[in-house]
């Protein structure tokens, strides 16, 4: 796609196309792209003039939800103190994991065959995340030396949940106990006081 900006409507249509097909390739990665346009309120002909296949909607759904997930995290980051914003912003990455386990079959069916496309990196996240966490750092509310790689690394618990079940509550306890060992050992954290 090039980089010359869409008008407002042709952007709505885009982004709604990209909110149905996410909501309906995640309960079927077969799901008919007609009947997404149609969920979606558009004709063919603007479906297909954003994603000529399902391969470039699947991993257009991937970026746009990663791209939000990054994008979130100076916006957190801007209103509430900075263990606030990370322990939101890993509130948006489980909901992120979920979407994605759940497209993970219409991923797989997009990045396999011989000549498709790679699966869009995580760079943009790993920023997220190391702009976090050097913001936790120097305000004291995490232990020092904390790297993007080994956050991830942590919360990788969080792909091992069944997007399909009650996943929520899982999640939750899963990221406040790694939010409480990020706090272990911080210079002005809670973990000090006790």
């Amino acid at each position: 796609m090039n980089d010359t900006p869409l008008r407002s409507d042709a952007q709505r249509n885009r982004e709604r196309i990209l909110e149905v097909a996410l909501a309906e390739l995640t309960r079927c990665s077969q799901a008919p792209l007609s009947m997404i346009a149609k969920k979606a309120g558009v004709g063919q002909g603007t479906f297909y003039r954003n994603f000529p296949n399902r391969e470039a909607l699947v991993l257009e759904i991937y970026r746009h939800e990663m791209q939000q997930v990054a994008d979130s995290a100076a916006q957190l980051l801007e209103g509430r103190g900075p263990d606030r914003a990370l322990r939101e912003w890993m509130d948006h990455l489980a909901r992120f994991a979920m979407a994605k386990a759940g497209l993970a079959d219409a991923i797989r069916q997009a990045t396999s065959a011989p000549g498709s496309p790679a699966k869009p990196g995580h760079t943009q996240v790993l920023a997220a995340a190391e702009l976090l966490l050097r913001a936790n750092e120097e305000a004291g509310t995490i232990r020092p030396g904390v790297t993007a790689d080994d956050f991830l690394l942590a919360i990788g618990g969080l792909w091992q949940i069944d997007p399909h079940g009650d996943w929520e509550p899982t999640a939750t306890r899963l990221l406040d106990l790694i939010m409480d060992g990020l706090r272990c050992g911080a210079h002005g954290g809670r973990a000090e006081a006790q």
